[in-house]
């Protein structure tokens, strides 16, 4: 999400919290806006082992408390007055400098925590106007990419699955118009509570897949999980769900026929059907 990697280097102008940023600044400067005289600021916070620490202060702890209006509060979070999208990509820079990484088998910088970086527009009064939450979720641990880390990595992992478990069931909660949604069951359902809830607030989720024929599995589950997020939203339609044997076949004849067709490709393109 922040960019593209070269090395250990992130581009974080390319990535789509440049783009939002982006948008929004040029949003501002028009007609329809200019005249909201809106204030522009950012916070950035990581949630890891269960803890919130706070990005852009020196990854200082921070507490989760609902108020008597049963809003979820990040207490003393900082926010970074930003004046365009330079000093946006700054606060991101700064903040993704002492977010918590880590080397598994599977990727040799792999995030150990998930990141929440925030865009809030206020009022020259400081009344909350809007906030754009962008979320970046750590991957799903599975046991065979964590199996020669050590005791540390593994609890890492085991709490970033259990964190993602109780939002993927926050997700079918709310899709199903459940009558008790579990936003208290881990502290990243916690903190996007707002995210999710109120008639004004939409919701996108970005999946990102392997293209290999090892990764079919994987690659349906993220699927799976993605799904349930088109349903949410006043408007939203329920999509049929994906069959486990017919889509887990399918896709495993994709990728063996373009393997095939293509012996010499260790990696195969796939595009999932509407």
């Amino acid at each position: 999400m922040g960019g593209d990697f070269t090395g250990k280097d992130q581009n974080f102008s390319a990535g789509i919290y440049a783009m939002a940023a982006k948008d929004i600044f040029d949003l501002l400067r028009s007609q329809q806006y200019s005249q909201l005289d809106l204030k522009v600021s950012c916070s950035f916070f990581e949630i890891y082992g269960g803890k919130v620490f706070d990005l852009l202060a020196k990854r200082a702890k921070r507490r989760v408390l609902e108020d008597g209006n049963n809003v979820v509060n990040v207490v003393d979070l900082k926010e970074t007055p930003v004046l365009s999208v330079a000093s946006v990509l700054n606060a991101i820079k700064d903040g993704s400098a002492v977010r918590t990484s880590g080397q598994t088998s599977a990727n040799a910088h792999s995030s150990r925590s998930h990141a929440v970086f925030q865009i809030i527009l206020r009022s020259a009064r400081g009344k909350l106007h809007g906030k754009f939450s962008l979320i970046d979720l750590a991957g799903n641990e599975r046991g065979a990419d964590t199996s020669s880390a050590n005791r540390a990595t593994r609890l890492e992992g085991a709490e970033i699955n259990k964190s993602l478990l109780s939002l993927k069931e926050c997700i079918r909660a709310m899709s199903t118009n459940a009558g008790h949604i579990p936003f208290r069951a881990s502290k990243l359902t916690q903190v996007l509570r707002d995210s999710f809830i109120g008639d004004k607030a939409r919701t996108c989720m970005i999946a990102t897949l392997a293209p290999g024929q090892n990764s079919v599995e994987c690659t349906l589950n993220t699927l799976r999980y993605a799904d349930r997020v088109k349903e949410l939203g006043p408007d939203a339609q329920a999509a049929p769900p994906l069959e486990n044997n017919n889509d887990l076949a399918y896709l495993h004849q994709s990728l063996r026929s373009q393997g095939e067709e293509e012996e010499n490709q260790e990696m195969y393109n796939f595009s999932p059907s509407s």
